[in-house]
Parts: C-alpha cells; sequence; structure tokens
C-alpha cells in the first residue's frame, strides 16, 4: 500500500533527483525506528493510500524533472503488491528505481532484483541482538540471505546500511557484520548518524547519539574491508 509520494528529494538516490515513494506498514517494531507512522498498518486509513495508477500517472507527469523514483517504508516488500508496480513502473516510465528494504523477504527480494537499479538494505544489528533491535520481529537468517544476494549482484548497485544505535549496534557489531558476509565483496557500506526526536519508542526519544568522531573511527577501521564507505552524519 503506497502512503504518500513526496515529488522531490535530492538525498534518498545517490546521483539522482527522485521522487520518494512511501509503503504504510512494517513486519518489525525496531525501537529506533523514525517512521513510526508508516510501521503499523493498522493504525493507518486506507482510503489515503495511492492507487498503483495513480503513482505512474505521477511519476509520468514529472518526467523531465525527475530521474529516479525511491521505494521506502515501511517495508515495501512487505506486500506482493510491490512486485506487481515495479514491474509498471520499469514498463511505463524510463526512471532509475531504487528500493529500500530491512532484508528479511529474500524471496521477493530476489524476483525484486531485475526490477530495480539500487538496493539499500538495513543492518540492524549483529546476529544474536537481531530480535532485541526489531522488537522481537526477526532473526538475522533471512538477513543474511538477502545480503549474500545482493553481494552476488553484478549490475543492480546496492549499499548496506546501519544506523548507529547506542545500545543496540557499535563499530565492533559493524566489524563483524562485514566479516559475516565474506567473502562476498561489499560495494559499499552507509553509516547513518542515529537521529532520536521522533522514534517508536518513546523510551529513546531524546536519547544522544553516538559522537561524530566515534563514526569517522569506525570507518577508517572499514578501510580495506569495503570498497565505498559513506558517512550519513
Amino acid at each position: 500500500m503506497i502512503r504518500s509520494l513526496q515529488g522531490t528529494s535530492l538525498i534518498d538516490y545517490p546521483g539522482k533527483i527522485s521522487s520518494v515513494l512511501f509503503t504504510a506498514g512494517c513486519n518489525l517494531a525496531c525501537p529506533f525506528c523514525h517512521n513510526p507512522e508508516l510501521v503499523n498498518v493498522d493504525l493507518l486509513d486506507g482510503e489515503f493510500s495511492m492507487s498503483h495508477d495513480a503513482v505512474i500517472k505521477e511519476l509520468n507527469e514529472r518526467a523531465g524533472f525527475i530521474d529516479a523514483v525511491v521505494l521506502t517504508g515501511g517495508e515495501p516488500l512487505l506486500y506482493e503488491s510491490t512486485i506487481d508496480l515495479l514491474v509498471r513502473i520499469k514498463q511505463e516510465t524510463d526512471l532509475a528505481v531504487k528500493l529500500d528494504t530491512n532484508g528479511t523477504f529474500p524471496d521477493r527480494l530476489k524476483r525484486a532484483l531485475p526490477l530495480v537499479d539500487f538496493v539499500a538494505m538495513d543492518l540492524k544489528a549483529r546476529p544474536e541482538n537481531y530480535m532485541l533491535a526489531t522488537g522481537g520481529r526477526a532473526r538475522f537468517s533471512s538477513v543474511r540471505e538477502s545480503a549474500m544476494l545482493l553481494a552476488e549482484q553484478d549490475e543492480t548497485d546496492y549499499e548496506f546500511r546501519s544506523t548507529m544505535v547506542p545500545g543496540f549496534i557499535n563499530a565492533d557489531d559493524v566489524l563483524f557484520l562485514i566479516k559475516e558476509l565474506a567473502p562476498a565483496r561489499i560495494k559499499r557500506y552507509a553509516l547513518q548518524l542515529f537521529r532520536s526526536d521522533n522514534t517508536l519508542s518513546p523510551e529513546l526519544r531524546g536519547m544522544p547519539s553516538y559522537p561524530q568522531g566515534y563514526i569517522e573511527s569506525l570507518a577508517e577501521k572499514m578501510v580495506g574491508l569495503v570498497d565505498d564507505i559513506q558517512l550519513r552524519i
């Protein structure tokens, strides 16, 4: 279910001007989620969702102003209909497509890969802490399967990304995750600063983030392990 469309973004698709489609609902309940209004689909009013026809019409009307579209959420792969929408975007527009995913639907991700140009996948915690980081909703096994699918890609660009949330993931955890995916080659890894102004868990609102220097130090340790390291701080 497409909840809303943001007409223009300069930051959601690296190097491209994009429109952003927000899907409602997520299979996880990460306490630090910064889009809590999109997590619980039961709290959303279906009458405000956009049909696929409306999405395609809006995207084509923006031709010339944008060169890409981003599907984010929530979790886009929560819905079988997302695959149908990706097919239509590929067939009915000239836009590059980026998909944001939590990696817990490897079978749907495999079907989506031929239809997208870029995938950004979250790595939320080290394997044994995945239940904690996802509100008791996910184990790492499906995420590992999705990660290996991405790491095998030659044509589809991708990045792994971790939001650096104190108490959920630290520098050692990120380095462990990188080694966990070895011997796969990792094209790009983004380290994102945690922002606590709007979180799913009220207990995390206002919680301090890691200092910028901590994240920069982690990036230095990742040199040689990852082709491209992105800092979003």
